[in-house]
């Protein structure tokens, strides 16, 4: 099984993120705290609360270099937290919203970093010396509805983002000050900061995560119509694919290598999509192994097993005939991470946490079948 652990944190998981080290896990139970574990003797021990926001906690990044974890809440409002020797100091990160802020990550070189919001804009925040304050610019009259996930390119400047209005956009975030020009943005140093560079209108349904491959060249998003869509080569010339999932729909996907994308969602299950030597992407299987029996059963049972899913049920029916044995995952999946260095060009291990309260630590390196694309 390619699950290696499975711990139960909370009743619900909203989002988390990982220390530097790996040694510490920070995560939202579902309400407006931040709760921080550390890894002591095989077991996890709850070291931190942090306490500053009103609502939800709705994203949460910790910056693998300067080791600060930066949150955004329902409450509008965005706090970078330093660690100190009395724990965990917040600085508040004024983002002028009228709507919740949803998304949060650091850039690459941790200078800025971005938040989507349910404002239709994006923040780019970036530390000011002068006045010892963190300030933000908007991107504004791009986004018809929320901006639900966003993704820094390795180059530091561009940007991709995800909305509810079915679009997938990549802006520039060129500050003068703050972003150097050297030859590794290319021409992306020579845009405006909030030029658009693309406007994908691949899926006509809400679309959520997005990501880019390590080395930036293609770019990956999923949409509520339980389709993930592939664009290489971001620009004028971008050259799209789209592959359809009998499943339901996705909610999260993250890069393993340039030639495999996990995703995860509504079915409770990772599923791993690879790309031939061709560079034609599809489907492969799920990674839990109890989707194995389930996934080769007739279109009538999947809709019951379904059905039951959207219903908190663990078994719709006694009389359907599929099998539906427990697995790592017992809600849907919002959130999928890495468990690697950034500049890796590919990722073995990587986590993930749901609505069931669970984060669960995946390890490819016996799946054979998989090692292939790695």
């Amino acid at each position: 099984m390619a699950a290696t652990s499975i711990h139960k944190f909370a009743q619900c998981i909203t989002c988390h993120a990982w220390s530097p080290d790996l040694s510490m896990i920070a995560l939202c139970p579902n309400n407006s705290e931040v709760h921080i574990y550390k890894l002591s003797e095989d077991k996890w021990e709850k070291v931190h609360v942090l306490q500053r926001h009103d609502q939800i906690v709705s994203g949460i990044d910790w910056s693998s270099r300067s080791n600060k974890i930066v949150t955004v809440s329902h409450d509008r409002n965005s706090y970078v937290w330093n660690q100190e020797a009395s724990g965990w100091v917040p600085t508040l990160v004024i983002l002028r919203l009228n709507r919740a802020a949803l998304c949060v990550q650091w850039s690459p070189k941790e200078n800025k970093f971005a938040v989507g919001s349910g404002a239709k804009t994006v923040c780019i925040c970036y530390y000011e010396q002068e006045n010892n304050w963190w300030v933000s610019k908007l991107i504004r009259k791009r986004h018809d509805s929320s901006v639900t996930s966003i993704a820094w390119h390795p180059n530091n400047i561009l940007l991709a983002t995800t909305s509810t209005d079915g679009k997938c956009r990549v802006f520039s975030t060129f500050i003068k000050g703050v972003d150097a020009k050297d030859s590794a943005m290319g021409n992306s140093a020579d845009t405006k900061f909030g030029e658009q560079i693309v406007q994908l209108d691949l899926c006509f349904c809400w679309a959520f995560g997005v990501r880019w491959s390590p080395s930036g060249n293609t770019l990956s998003y999923v949409g509520h119509n339980s389709m993930i869509y592939f664009v290489d080569e971001v620009g004028p010339s971008a050259a799209a694919q789209s592959v359809a999932i009998r499943d339901l729909p996705l909610r999260d996907v993250s890069f393993l290598s340039e030639r495999m994308v996990v995703g995860v969602g509504f079915d409770c299950n990772p599923m791993v999509f690879v790309a031939d030597e061709s560079g034609l992407w599809s489907f492969l299987r799920f990674l839990d192994e109890r989707k194995a029996a389930s996934s080769s059963a007739k279109y009538g049972s999947q809709f019951s097993e379904a059905f039951g899913k959207f219903y908190g049920q663990s078994k719709y029916s006694a009389n359907n005939n599929v099998e539906q044995s427990r697995g790592a995952h017992d809600n849907c999946i919002n959130c999928v991470l890495p468990l690697a260095k950034q500049r890796k060009s590919s990722v073995t291990r990587f986590s993930t946490s749901g609505l069931d309260g669970k984060v669960v630590i995946w390890d490819l390196q016996k799946q054979e079948d998989l090692l292939e694309y790695l």
